[in-house]
């Protein structure tokens, strides 16, 4: 389906919890997740009839997102169920790694092809003070399992932050010369609740290619992200920049919350209720929120905070 600038959309990432076992200071309050009943959230069902819907109006793409999606006790059927959707061509997954060992095999059976894996830093001590507690080696231990586990693409997804792991963008990047994976470079979001975070840490992705002047430009893969590659590399090195040079002119997507609402937009307050609808009321709906995605997120910097109206681990990270 078309939006009504004529963007197409054809991918959806849909969060299935709000819950996480780290509490990365970018993503989720210090408290945890809010509170909330089980029955304020999408059922298995609900998640999968909303795929469904989507994949009626165009999806073909559709990224599980959380919080964290592996906490969910039922996440390697949910995949299952929605990687033989009619029209979904792929199922791909985002998550911290820290549960992978048990899940990656499993997750790949289910028909979930493509994985991307937290890594901010490879520094153990700074590791567990960005994620309020989290273990380094358990997310080395998931990338290792994901990697044996055969998926089609693994991904690790490196905010940049200044002053916590600029200083480390070569050691992160030597990680494509060893093993089978792509890295990307995230700018970090000016997300409402992340006041803790100075203007120094909003860095541009150009701070990449500035502290590796050896990468070389490779074709785009459909994806938002600048590609490179290092001399000699197994994999690429992504740069995404939703704050110095945004990419709403060419975006495909759209979000769904697990508690059933749908975002046209990350950065917009505008939300729509998919929750209780059956799946003739999705597509209502859908539909008409595609064609009020707005034409682009607006200035975003540490003094223009995004308007999402969410931490990151409400929206799906």
């Amino acid at each position: 389906m078309l939006d009504s600038f004529g963007r197409e959309i054809t991918y959806m990432r849909l969060s299935v919890t709000e819950l996480c076992n780290l509490r990365c200071r970018y993503c989720m309050p210090e408290d945890g997740a809010c509170r909330k009943t089980r029955g304020e959230f999408l059922s298995e069902d609900e998640i999968i009839t909303v795929v469904e819907a989507a994949a009626s109006l165009g999806v073909r793409k559709l990224r599980i997102t959380g919080g964290e999606p592996l906490v969910r006790e039922d996440i390697v059927p949910l995949c299952r169920r929605a990687a033989r959707v009619k029209g979904i061509d792929e199922v791909c997954l985002t998550t911290n790694g820290a549960l992978l060992p048990a899940l990656a095999k499993p997750l790949r059976e289910a028909g979930v092809r493509r994985v991307n894996i937290s890594l901010d830093t490879l520094d153990a001590q700074k590791f567990r003070c960005m994620s309020r507690g989290g273990d380094l080696s358990q997310t080395i231990a998931g990338i290792r399992a994901a990697l044996e586990a055969d998926f089609e693409k693994v991904k690790l997804n490196t905010v940049l932050i200044g002053g916590f792991n600029d200083d480390e963008i070569p050691q992160l990047a030597e990680l494509t010369r060893q093993y089978p994976l792509d890295l990307r470079f995230i700018e970090l979001m000016p997300m409402p609740d992340s006041g803790d975070f100075g203007p120094g840490a909003f860095l541009p992705c150009s701070v990449v290619t500035e502290r590796l002047p050896e990468l070389v430009p490779v074709p785009p893969d459909g994806g938002v992200a600048k590609l490179f590659r290092l001399p000699g590399a197994l994999g690429n090195i992504g740069l995404i920049s939703p704050l110095s040079a945004h990419f709403c002119r060419e975006c495909s997507r759209i979000r769904v919350t697990a508690d059933g609402k749908l975002k046209p937009c990350l950065h917009s307050g505008d939300e729509y209720s998919l929750k209780g609808l059956d799946f003739d009321g999705m597509v209502e709906e859908l539909r008409h929120a595609i064609l009020c995605k707005p034409s682009w997120h607006g200035v975003l910097n540490p003094d223009n905070r995004s308007r999402a109206g969410r931490s990151m681990n409400r929206i799906g990270g």
